[in-house]
């Protein structure tokens, strides 16, 4: 069956960097955009980057520059390097099946907890 798992999360310093690992199996994931989203408390989901099946990759104004996404289809997996952190990427973070980046999600992770804080 479709999964995807999530790891790397953690707690870091502002302006410290982490790298979130998106580990799919059950589909090709070649054939399918990925994405991440990050939901903290009290505040609306937010999609942060996306991965589309042709290479290419989206990133939402509030991180771009700072975050990266990436991914390994030999590995089955997706990445998230996050460099520059600050206090308001706190969030959970999970990553997303998409049939191309904006379309709904159709299966999504158990997130991984990154909180960033002095």
């Amino acid at each position: 069956q479709v999964q995807l798992v999530e790891s790397g999360g953690g707690l870091v310093q502002p302006g410290g960097s982490l790298r979130l690992s998106c580990a799919a199996s059950g589909f090709t994931l070649d054939s399918y955009a990925i994405g991440w989203i990050r939901q903290a408390p009290g505040k609306k989901r937010e999609g942060v980057c996306c991965s589309s099946s042709d290479g290419s990759t989206y990133c939402a104004d509030s991180v771009k520059g700072r975050f990266t996404i990436s991914r390994d289809n030999a590995k089955n997996t997706v990445y998230l390097q996050m460099n520059s952190l600050k206090s308001e990427d706190t969030a959970t973070y999970y990553c997303t099946r998409e049939e191309f980046c904006g379309a709904e999600f159709d299966y999504w992770g158990q997130g991984t907890q990154v909180t960033v804080s002095s």
